[in-house]
């Protein structure tokens, strides 16, 4: 089921980045790349040469990308089987979740710690400031929906829930936390206007910037599976999941749609904030909005 779910995820999150970076070059009047490219750089970068900065600690600048990347795989697998067969679930494991998602943003900081260049060094510095900064937000969107299922902190329940009383995202706390998991999801993936991590016109990729070869090609692919099990799990959360049968699963692709353009909408419209500008945001309007979303579920909005 892990290695299915991983499959999965990888095939997803590539196509999603192949429609990102397509949408992206429409808007600026450019062809973008074919399908498969995403692919194909993935594949380039896993029969390249892993180089090892000098000084750096070797054992936790390699196994940086690969805790990464398992934790995604192990997110997006949990996600997955609630879709397909809910009494394969636990209780607990939207918590279990919620953590994992954290790990590919502190693997990356211990990468760039541990390649000690001052570039990398100063990405991840803004990779933690930026944690610090919207994992509270986050973590009081998702407090709504907690709230308004009786507060249960299982996938199966919140989506028996939904489809007995409708989605979260109706409700009028519901939509206010949507829209704040939508804005914290967008500094989870690392895009504009909250790149300030890698940043390649200021400090040249950030805390990629010693990354090369199967290393890097392993965070790329950690990233792209990201923006497949990012999305589905605002969806499971708040949308009402991806459905049953054909038409409920042809509605579950258009909501995941809608979801990835808004992403692709906000990171093109937008320019890059400096890390005081992102984490001013993040702990004042972002917050307070949070907050004014739990206190209205707790009343029943």
């Amino acid at each position: 089921m892990v290695i299915l779910g991983f499959i999965f995820t990888a095939i997803v999150g590539l196509i999603a980045s192949w429609a990102e970076r397509k949408i992206t070059a429409r808007i600026q009047y450019r062809v973008g790349p074919v399908l498969l490219q995403p692919f194909y750089d993935i594949a380039k970068l896993f029969v390249k040469q892993t180089l090892i900065p000098e000084g750096s600690f070797k054992p936790v600048f390699l196994a940086a990308p690969i805790i990464g990347i398992l934790s995604v795989i192990v997110s997006s697998t949990i996600l997955w089987i609630n879709c397909v067969n809910m009494k394969y679930t636990f209780w607990g494991d939207l918590i279990v979740v919620v953590y994992l998602f954290m790990v590919p943003s502190l693997s990356l900081m211990m990468g760039a710690f541990a390649a000690k260049n001052i570039y990398a060094a100063l990405g991840a510095a803004r990779e933690m400031k930026l944690i610090l900064s919207y994992e509270l937000p986050f973590i009081l969107a998702i407090l709504v929906p907690v709230i308004k299922s009786g507060y249960s902190v299982r996938f199966s329940e919140m989506l028996q829930y939904q489809a007995a009383y409708g989605p979260f995202a109706m409700s009028l706390s519901g939509g206010l936390a949507f829209i704040v998991a939508v804005v914290c999801i967008q500094a989870k993936l690392g895009f504009v206007p909250f790149d300030v991590a890698e940043a390649e016109t200021e400090i040249v990729g950030g805390v990629l910037v010693e990354y090369s070869g199967k290393a890097l090609g392993i965070f790329r692919l950690m990233k792209n599976m990201l923006l497949a099990a990012l999305p589905v799990f605002l969806i499971m959360i708040f949308l009402g999941g991806l459905g049953d049968g054909f038409l409920g699963l042809f509605f579950g692709i258009l909501k995941y749609i809608m979801i990835l353009l808004l992403i692709v909408v906000i990171k093109n419209t937008n320019p890059r904030l400096r890390i005081d500008q992102a984490v001013r945001f993040f702990w004042g309007p972002v917050t307070v909005c949070a907050i004014a979303a739990v206190i209205l579920a707790a009343r029943g909005l």
